[in-house]
């Protein structure tokens, strides 16, 4: 199966490791990570939401109209907009995009977070309002007669949109979470699955939990699975490990300082969301798994977001990233700490060693199908 690279679509430059030297939205350097991802073979980009952070739609329209191969994939919470305006602004972008979108739906795992833009409901509560919203935007977007729905959390009549996707019969839905109410969710609903990086055991169980929510809600094809890292890569082992340790010391003392932003987006005290507490529990059951994992990087910010490393040579990190392939999963996200000059150089060194080995492992998978007698060998085993 093809394999697909995930970026990040920062609209600033800054970090864990780095303060941001500009504006929260620097118009010039949003498109220069934007064309360095185009350039360095990457296939999409996350536009990530957070509360106080700049409107991820309009950044993602501005990038979808410079640049012509990047996709987007555009992160949106469903608190934050009724599923009829929403479907519009997703519609209109892919159309601003050429039918390049992707929409990632975030339920939200903590209550302070959401409840920075008014959002009050449980996680419970989250879930089937997301579940919801997701069903209501499919809808709109692929229905051209009005409709009335009356549901628990939405209540509408006679809408019918003026505006539709190019993708059809609709943009792909792509959701994330850890826990049996997010695999339940994102099971029924989703065509990408995400998951943060974990030992390739731990992965291999939550993708068989996402694959049977998918067959508990009838589903014949399983949504495709996306798991995300964070590399740290080096000409040398050595030089890897030695970059490894200074960007836990880094992060470690921006936080020690107090530095404002690292306080205010990792808040200290146990998370709420199964991800964070999984990533904590594995940072505490050791530091180094499987082939290149490492789990210090999530310590150090208390398991948020997309934070376990995967540490080593292009080679070395390309080898760790095949070892998910091989589990089923064909979308690889990765975001380094120097977010532009990471970005170009794991496109340069990593994207073409894995491209290359999943195309003749491909190549052999079919010619072992096509070979005379494969099929009855197979039966007689």
């Amino acid at each position: 199966m093809p394999v697909e690279f995930l970026g990040i679509a920062a609209t600033h430059d800054g970090s864990e490791t780095n303060p941001r030297s500009g504006a929260a939205f620097d118009k010039e350097y949003t498109l220069k990570l934007a064309r360095a991802h185009e350039d360095h073979g990457w296939d999409r980009v996350l536009f990530a939401y957070g509360s106080g952070s700049p409107d991820p739609a309009p950044a993602a329209a501005f990038i979808a109209s410079r640049l012509d191969k990047l996709q987007i994939l555009l992160a949106h919470r469903p608190n934050v907009s009724y599923p009829t305006f929403a479907a519009k602004t997703f519609a209109t972008l892919d159309r601003i995009s050429d039918g390049r979108l992707t929409v990632h739906f975030i339920t939200g795992g903590n209550d302070h977070e959401q409840g920075r833009e008014g959002d009050t409901l449980t996680k419970d509560q989250r879930y089937s309002r997301t579940r919801e919203y997701i069903e209501i935007v499919k809808r709109i977007w692929t229905t051209h007669e009005a409709f009335d729905h009356e549901g628990e959390h939405y209540r509408f009549h006679d809408f019918v949109s003026d505006v539709f996707p190019v993708q059809e019969p609709r943009p792909n839905v792509s959701f994330g979470g850890s826990s049996p109410a997010a695999y339940e969710a994102g099971g029924a609903e989703a065509d990408i699955y995400c998951l943060w990086g974990e030992p390739l055991e731990k992965t291999a169980e939550q993708i068989e939990a996402v694959r049977a929510a998918a067959r508990a809600a009838g589903r014949t094809a399983p949504p495709r699975i996306q798991v995300a890292f964070r590399p740290i890569i080096a000409p040398t082992e050595e030089l890897a490990w030695e970059k490894a340790h200074r960007t836990v010391d880094t992060i470690k003392a921006r936080r020690e300082r107090g530095d404002a932003a690292l306080v205010r987006r990792y808040r200290r005290g146990e998370p709420e969301n199964t991800g964070s507490q999984r990533l904590i529990a594995i940072a505490e059951s050791g530091e180094r798994y499987d082939r290149a994992l490492w789990t210090p990087t999530a310590a150090a910010t208390g398991g948020a977001g997309n934070s376990n490393a995967l540490v080593g040579t292009p080679e070395t990190v390309a080898q760790a990233l095949l070892d998910y392939y091989d589990l089923g999963v064909d979308i690889l996200s990765a975001r380094g700490y120097d977010l532009l000059g990471d970005a170009i150089d794991f496109g340069r060194h990593v994207i073409p060693l894995v491209r290359e080995e999943v195309a003749k492992r491909d190549a052999e998978r079919d010619a072992e199908r096509a070979a005379p007698g494969t099929r009855s060998l197979v039966e007689a085993g």
